[in-house]
């Protein structure tokens, strides 16, 4: 199993900053791919940004330019920097890590951490 555990969520005002973490524990699992995800009441979960192993990033257009992936694959922890917070960005965010062990690889999701943007 890979436990994710997830940190930095909290309110802002609009136009404000957060960062949020996630770091990933598991024995005998490589960390591949790693992201985030956010739902919004009565939505469906969402892609945020996602990075690969290598660094290799993928955001949603709604945040290009403001939120900023990154992860420390010694520590296997996944950052996203959220910047120019808008109140649209208001919801629960979820660490998202594909982890391999032997030839499989597994889906694993953090508990969730709230975003909530006033304006």
């Amino acid at each position: 199993q890979v436990q994710l555990v997830e940190s930095g969520g909290g309110l802002v005002q609009a136009g404000g900053s957060l960062r949020l973490s996630c770091a990933a524990s598991g024995r005998d699992f490589r960390i591949n791919a790693m992201g985030w995800y956010r739902q919004a009441p009565g939505k469906q979960r969402e892609l945020v940004a996602t990075i690969t192993r290598g660094g290799t990033t993928n955001y949603a257009d709604s945040v290009k330019g403001r939120f900023t992936i990154s992860r420390d694959n010694a520590k296997n922890t996944v950052y996203l920097q959220m910047n120019s917070l808008k109140p649209e960005d208001t919801a629960g965010y979820y660490c998202n890590a594909k982890a391999s062990r032997w030839t499989t690889e597994y889906n694993y999701w953090g508990q969730g951490t709230q975003v909530t943007v006033s304006s």
